[in-house]
C-alpha cells in the first residue's frame, strides 16, 4: 500500500500551481491589488526565480502559495490539493510535511547549535529524538556543514547561516521550498555558492523551488524566470 502512495505522489506533475490569484487589501475607503489574476506552476525537480521590484507582489504571492494567506479570487493547489478545501490545521501539517521556507534572514536561534536549529522542524512534528538526529546530520552534510554542526550560530558567517537555514528546509524531504530573497544579504560570492546549491537541491532531489529575489546569481541559476510587476506576472 505504502509503494502505491509513493508512486502517486511522484507521478505529481506540479507541486505548485497558482489560477488566477488575485489579492486585495482595504487601506481605509482605498483598495489595494497587491496581484492581479496570477498564473504559474512549478515543477518537481525544477527551479524557478521569481523576479520583480519591491512592492511588486512577491512575498504576497509567496505567502499564499504556502497557504499563510488566502486569496481574494482564484485557486492554489500545493501537490495538486486544493487549498481551499483545507482547515488551518491541514494546512500547518501540509507545511510541516511537504514545504520548506528560506527567508532573507536565516533566523537561526544564536544560542543554538547548527544542529539543534535544523532539528527544530522536527520538535515540531514530534519526532523522537534519534530520528532527528540522524535527519539533521544527513540535511546538513547534504549542504556541505557537516564539520560545523556543533557550532552555534553566533558563530557561522551569513554564508554558513544560509546553508543551515536550506539544510532546515530540508531536513523533512519537502516536495516544495518557497525562498524569500535568500542572498539578499550576502556577499556575491557567498551568494553565488547558495544560488548554485539551491540549483542542485532542486534538481538532485526533485524538489520544486520558487525563489523570489533581485539578485542577478539567483536568475542565471534558475531553470525558469517569472516577471513580477504590480501584482502581474509579465514577459
Amino acid at each position: 500500500m505504502q509503494d502505491t502512495a509513493n508512486t502517486a505522489e511522484t507521478a505529481i506533475k506540479t507541486v505548485a500551481e497558482a489560477r488566477g490569484v488575485t489579492r486585495e487589501f482595504r487601506l481605509g475607503s482605498a483598495v489595494v491589488h497587491a496581484l492581479r489574476g496570477i498564473d504559474l506552476h512549478v515543477r518537481p525537480g525544477e527551479f524557478v526565480a521569481l523576479r520583480g521590484r519591491s512592492g511588486s507582489g512577491k512575498t504576497t504571492l509567496l505567502n499564499i502559495l504556502i497557504g499563510l494567506d488566502n486569496p481574494t479570487a482564484g485557486q492554489v493547489f500545493i501537490l495538486e490539493r486544493d487549498l481551499a478545501t483545507l482547515d488551518e490545521n491541514a494546512r500547518a501539517r501540509l507545511r510541516r510535511q511537504s514545504i520548506g521556507m528560506m527567508f532573507q534572514n536565516a533566523h537561526l536561534f544564536p544560542s543554538l547549535t547548527a544542529q539543534e536549529n535544523v532539528e527544530l522542524p522536527m520538535r515540531l512534528a514530534r519526532a523522537e529524538a534519534g530520528e532527528r538526529t540522524k535527519l539533521a546530520r544527513e540535511a546538513l552534510k547534504r549542504v556541505g556543514l557537516a564539520p560545523r554542526a556543533n557550532h552555534r550560530g553566533l558563530e557561522l558567517s551569513g554564508g554558513e547561516q544560509q546553508r543551515v537555514a536550506l539544510a532546515r528546509a530540508l531536513v523533512h524531504a519537502p516536495r516544495f521550498i518557497v525562498a524569500d530573497e535568500p542572498t539578499g544579504n550576502l556577499d556575491s560570492m557567498t551568494g553565488r555558492a547558495i544560488a548554485n546549491l539551491l540549483r542542485e537541491t532542486a534538481h538532485d532531489g526533485g524538489i520544486g523551488l520558487l525563489v523570489a529575489t533581485h539578485d542577478p546569481t539567483i536568475v542565471e541559476a534558475a531553470d525558469r524566470i517569472l516577471q513580477i510587476s504590480d501584482g502581474r506576472i509579465v514577459e
